[in-house]
């Protein structure tokens, strides 16, 4: 049986390598020029580096298992870097249950109270979560201060002006999901994909970078075809690794009643300003930017978390927002975003100057962030879509868990085994 994969991000080359080793033949769609999606890389020297930041976590098992499989597991380092949260024009590190203990900002019986809830929401199941809502439960149960200092920040930057709708299960998969240690592969994750792409095309298979897909529809014979900007091709069945939206506007007879359920919700998308500096700006990896005023929700200096000898000497760090897609920062150009984001690490660093900056990349991609709200588990679409031979398999169908190179690997190897089960 033949396949189109629509999306060479994790979650499509990995259905795309599972299908070709039980003997299927497979093509992937991938309009950018680099296999990855939202995980894919763009070189600096040797080296490549993500254009949006990425790490994995010790509870990964799916992605630290694929990095075994495809020979790469002596790349992947488990630092413990240091996170913080800057509030008042002052950094604080809040990155563990002792740290939430000795958080200043809070009262004594304030970090207590903060520290029951996280640790409640450790261990409990998600599903008596539901129907619940993010704010009124931290409000609720860790109190006014906890919410406004540390948690409110974190939402508005993440979802503007929805942070009050958002559901509760997904901020319960942020504390659930997560560890200390962060993994991390050496040289960067490009490697994972590259190598994807050369296995699958070993046991037979086409990976289609830089081709656009345009429409899929129904052909004689049962086939489905894919349009693209390099041509036509029937397949017997097609797997969309779209977003549900975005494959309702390519899939014109997909009909009403799927539309109206699955055509549905919103998404921030993702911008990454990127500098290399000649020298440090801070001692830590992971910043939470909760005072008000910043035009970016996180500061991430990569370098203090691998080498700067694998960039060739250069202070990497990522300022990052979510946003949404209408926002006039995905429409400015780089030098624009720097004028505005620039003056404001001197609030952070007051010995900062802009003569640091030696070079500078701007990236952006849509629906990177699903508004999660607490109806959005009932449009979460099933694999099987009303056209026979089409499936949907994004990553909005992870919830409650985020978006993640682990839960990419997880759902394309659950479906490939209801399409195509092992013998």
């Amino acid at each position: 049986m033949e396949y189109a994969i629509l999306g060479g991000g994790a979650l499509g080359l990995v259905a795309a390598l599972r299908l070709a080793e039980r003997g299927e033949r497979v093509t992937v769609y991938e309009r950018e020029p680099v296999a990855g999606g939202l995980a894919a890389g763009f070189q600096i020297d040797d080296a490549w580096l993500e254009k949006f930041y990425h790490h994995i976590f010790r509870t990964d098992r799916g992605i630290v298992r694929l990095i075994g499989e495809l020979g790469l597991a002596d790349r992947l380092r488990w630092p413990r870097p240091r996170t913080v949260t800057f509030w008042g024009g002052r950094i604080y590190q809040l990155d563990s249950p002792l740290t939430v203990l000795q958080f200043p900002p809070l009262t004594p019986p304030q970090r207590v109270r903060m520290a029951a809830a996280l640790a409640f929401l450790k261990v409990a199941p998600a599903a008596p979560l539901e129907g619940k809502l993010a704010t009124a439960w931290l409000r609720r149960w860790m109190g006014e201060a906890p919410y406004r200092i540390v948690w409110e920040p974190l939402l508005r930057g993440k979802f503007g002006a929805t942070r009050d709708e958002i559901a509760l299960p997904w901020f319960w998969a942020r504390v659930h999901d997560r560890t200390t240690e962060l993994g991390y592969l050496r040289g960067g994750f490009q490697a994972v994909y590259d190598r994807l792409v050369a296995r699958i095309v070993s046991l037979g298979g086409v990976v289609q970078l830089g081709v656009t897909v345009e429409e899929v529809r129904t052909a004689p014979g049962g086939k489905l075809a894919v349009t693209t900007d390099a041509g036509e091709r029937h397949f017997d069945r097609v797997i969309s690794t779209l977003p549900p939206r975005l494959l309702c506007r390519l899939v014109p007879e997909l009909p009403a009643d799927y539309r109206a359920r699955y055509d549905w919700g919103r998404a921030y998308g993702a911008h990454c300003l990127i500098l290399a500096l000649d020298r440090p700006l801070t001692d830590s990896y992971w910043m939470n930017v909760n005072d008000p005023g910043f035009p970016f929700l996180a500061l991430v200096e990569h370098t203090n978390y691998m080498p700067t000898g694998d960039y060739g000497g250069r202070h990497l760090l990522y300022l990052g927002n979510y946003r949404p897609m209408d926002d006039p920062l995905f429409k400015q150009s780089k030098e624009e975003v720097l004028a505005e984001f620039l003056p404001h690490l001197a609030r952070i660093n007051h010995a900062f100057s802009p003569a640091w900056v030696t070079e500078s990349w701007a990236f952006s991609a849509p629906f990177a962030q699903p508004i999660v709200t607490t109806d959005y588990k009932d449009h979460i679409p099933p694999f099987d879509t009303p056209i026979a031979g089409l499936y949907e398999a994004s990553m909005f169908q992870v919830y409650p868990h985020d978006r993640g190179q682990n839960y990419s690997v997880l759902l394309a190897e659950e479906l490939v085994e209801k399409l195509v089960p092992e013998a």
